[in-house]
């Protein structure tokens, strides 16, 4: 059977409601982010998940504890899931670094194979092989957890992680080159995307979703 990765979007957070962009650095999730996450958990509640991770960034670990309704002790931790590093963006008015960084703004989200970023930034190949990395360890983790009769079963896991990330990720399980991210749609705040894995092989079942909290 296959192994199943639903993969979460953080909740909306202060910050993006302020246009700051964020990366590395953190604000805490808003009423509405909440509400979303809420929504999610409802949706998803009759999921039994195997395991439950998380970007090590506080907004990504609250919204997996309100999703999977686990305390932060039991939700594994990935620095490998994290955002990507926007170096001096980060905390910057989204206003303020088009004006200043025309270009660069734009291929942040257009061109991101040609993406240059500022000091202390992540290139998108970065992003991508450590987030792919990240995914690798948690399949090999559900594999080596069934045993015996249960081996072969598939599992079900919650990840939670960020908007660039999960963006690289989608696209490079369906596929793609980084020069095909850059037309691909957005990822929503507590959006539910979804792979299977099967035989090393992995197929795209859900892209950002979030019919739970606009019904």
């Amino acid at each position: 059977m296959d192994t199943v990765i639903y993969l979460v979007r953080h909740g909306q957070t202060e910050w993006n409601l302020a246009h700051r962009m964020q990366g590395h650095q953190d604000s805490p999730l808003t009423a509405a982010g909440r509400l979303q996450a809420e929504k999610l958990h409802e949706r998803l509640i009759k999921v039994d998940f195997t395991k439950v991770y998380a970007s090590t960034s506080p907004r990504a670990i609250t919204t997996a504890e309100i999703i999977s309704g686990k305390k932060r002790e039991r939700i594994g931790q990935l620095d490998g899931l994290r955002e990507i590093n926007m170096g001096l963006w980060e905390g910057r008015q989204v206003g303020d670094i088009q004006n200043e960084y025309a270009v660069e703004y734009d291929n942040f989200f257009s061109q991101p194979h040609i993406y240059l970023p500022t000091a202390g930034g992540e290139t998108y190949i970065k992003l991508r092989d450590r987030a792919v990395s990240a995914v690798e360890v948690i399949l090999s983790e559900a594999d080596a957890a069934q045993s015996g009769a249960e081996r072969g079963r598939g599992s079900h896991i919650l990840v939670v992680t960020h908007r660039m990330t999960l963006r690289t990720l989608m696209n490079h399980y369906a596929g793609n080159d980084l020069e095909g991210m850059g037309g691909t749609p957005d990822i929503p705040p507590a959006s539910l995307s979804a792979i299977a894995f099967r035989d090393g092989r992995a197929r795209v079942e859900l892209y950002g979703d979030i019919s739970h909290y606009t019904d």
